[in-house]
Order: structure tokens, then C-alpha cells, then sequence
């Protein structure tokens, strides 16, 4: 029986206010939380909320740390299209979180696979995660954790699915620019999660239904999540309104 509580609103503000609330009520009940965060354009709302509540001087992130889901492999912290650059523009640089304190996967490791190990051992260093943000592709990929034949235990070097270098090609000038390996915190590293909070838009419904209530399967990564105890999908039924 699934463990998953589903959420539905109408906007991806909505959306997006809920999970900062959530987010929100992790950094004022434990103001040293260690809080797991994602990319892609479901949390950008949420990030904007949470820069928006630490301007007002509701949140404090002084004392926070924070691990990345994930990085490519082959770019550079500046460049704009690498995971570390998203971060930094859409949350680290707008609050007052110590730099030294935010973790993202080196894409440039001499080796991945090393930076793989010592990047699982930093998490456990920091006594794991307490509240992990997901989004989800629409293969059910969590993290780059792809349809695979298992489940990947621990953060490690993916080679990614041909319809996630599809979906992400468009930040890339040429096809061919887009890296085809990625560093990325395994399966267990997500379920050692306190808390887990998955964002979807309309276009992720169906992919979240599958994982709500169809088999757990590494055919569907985000399925595992059924087996943890603590765990919301948010869905919005608008996507993203543009800005004007």
C-alpha cells in the first residue's frame, strides 16, 4: 500500500506556496536543517517564495546546508546551463546562506566515479538529508536515476535516457552540446530522506499516477517512493503562468 499523499491544485503558484510553506516550516522548526534540492523548472516558484520569505526576514538560512540532487558531468560551476549556476542564480545568492555550506555534484571531477563516493559520504557526514525536493521526468526518473534494471543505492555516474537529453537539449544551443552522463544521488541516497516533497506540472500527471499506484519498479523510478513514510506529490492542474 502506497504511503504517498497526494496534493492537487489548480496553479503552479499554488503549488509553488505550498511547498514553501513546507519548506519553510523544515527551516523554522530545525534552523540547522540539511534540506536536499532539485532543479528544472518546477521548484523555480518555490525558490522565488522561499528568497522572498528571508528578504521579509521569516527565514534564516545562516545556519542551513544543502545537498543537489545533481550535476552534469563536463560543466563548469559558472557555466549557466551546469546545475550549480541554477542554484546559485535562483536561491544562494538571493538569501543568506554560507556558500561553504551548499553542495552540488562536481561535473567536473577528474573521477566522477570518486566524486560519486565522497559526495555519499558528505550526506552521511551531515547526518542526512531531513527534507529532499523532487521533480520528475516524465520516464519517472528521480534525480537522473533512469528506467534502469535496479535500483541504484548510492549517489553514482548515470548515462542519461535518450528522452531526458531530448527534454533537456533545449538549454543547449546544439543537440550535441547536451552531456549524456550526469552525476546523480542514487535511489537509496533519496529514500534516506526524512521528508520527501515531489513537484509535478499537468504534463506529469499520468507519470505520477504510475508512480502512485502502479507496481514499484525501477521501470518507474519515482514508484519506490511508495515505500517511504513520509512522502507528498504536489500537482498542479495549470503549468506555469509567463511573466509579462
Amino acid at each position: 500500500m502506497s504511503h504517498i499523499r497526494l496534493i492537487q491544485v489548480e496553479t503552479y503558484e499554488e503549488m509553488s506556496r505550498l511547498a514553501a510553506d513546507r519548506i519553510s516550516a523544515q527551516i523554522q522548526r530545525k534552523p540547522d536543517s540539511v534540506l536536499g534540492l532539485a532543479t528544472g523548472s518546477s521548484p523555480v516558484g518555490t525558490y522565488q517564495l522561499l528568497v522572498e520569505g528571508c528578504a521579509m526576514g521569516d527565514l534564516d538560512f545562516s545556519k542551513i546546508r544543502t545537498v543537489n540532487l545533481d550535476e552534469y558531468c563536463g560543466l563548469a560551476p559558472e557555466d549557466p546551463r551546469s546545475y550549480r549556476y541554477f542554484m546559485d542564480y535562483h536561491l544562494f545568492n538571493r538569501v543568506n546562506i554560507e556558500k561553504k555550506n551548499t553542495f552540488v555534484p562536481d561535473g567536473l571531477a577528474e573521477d566522477p566515479e570518486a566524486e560519486a563516493a565522497a559526495y555519499e559520504r558528505r550526506i552521511e557526514s551531515m547526518g542526512g538529508v531531513d527534507l529532499q525536493l523532487l521533480g520528475i521526468g516524465h520516464n519517472g526518473h528521480i534525480g537522473f536515476n533512469e528506467p534502469a534494471e535496479g535500483f541504484a543505492p548510492n549517489t553514482h555516474v548515470v548515462e542519461l535516457a535518450k528522452r531526458t537529453r531530448e527534454a533537456n537539449a533545449k538549454f543547449f544551443d546544439r543537440p550535441e552540446d547536451m552531456p549524456r552522463f550526469a552525476l546523480t544521488m542514487g535511489i537509496g541516497s533519496i529514500l534516506r530522506a526524512r521528508k520527501i516533497l515531489l513537484l509535478g506540472g499537468p504534463d506529469k500527471a499520468e507519470i505520477m499516477d504510475r508512480a502512485m499506484h502502479g507496481p514499484v519498479s525501477p521501470d518507474v523510478p519515482a514508484s519506490v517512493l511508495q515505500l517511504h513514510p513520509d512522502v507528498t506529490f504536489l500537482l498542479c492542474a495549470q503549468p506555469p503562468q509567463k511573466r509579462k
